[in-house]
């Protein structure tokens, strides 16, 4: 009987599209994964868990990212200080008032695989407060 191969096709740098994606107004949950699936790749047809394959994304108006329920006073980030006693708490509101961004970042790398490619992954998100972002020209047509 001959054996047959699965090939695998060479994900280069030059294949990596840049996708712009516009947070206002959208739920934070819901506009997320959509950004987690386009890091990972799992939109491409050359798609394998073990390859890197995801694209650039530049998420603008991280800062009029709505959440639902009571998640702003009732959600919570934790941090240990690595003292005894040490253990901090903010809740969502208090971190979307200081640093809007790290919501995002926090959120899509929970969504991330937990693998040796995550942090590859997550170098390819780009996220900003407002509108204004150092990559127009990657989307000029």
């Amino acid at each position: 009987m001959k054996r047959t191969e699965t090939k695998q096709l060479p994900i280069l740098e030059k294949d990596r599209k840049w996708h712009l994606i516009d947070l206002s107004g959208q739920i934070l949950g819901r506009a997320v994964t959509g950004i987690a699936g386009l890091l990972i790749g799992k939109t491409k047809i050359v798609y394998a868990p073990h390859t890197d394959c995801g694209d650039y994304v530049v998420a603008i108006n991280a800062g009029k990212i709505k959440v639902t329920g009571q998640k702003l006073q009732n959600k919570k980030f934790y941090h240990h200080t690595g003292y005894p006693s040490g253990l901090r708490q903010i809740n969502l509101g208090e971190v979307m008032e200081s640093d809007p961004t790290k919501v995002i970042r926090l959120a899509v790398l929970g969504m991330l695989p937990k693998d040796k490619l995550r942090n590859q992954r997550i170098k390819r998100l780009k996220v900003f407060a407002d509108q204004n972002h150092i990559y127009s020209e990657k989307f000029k047509s």
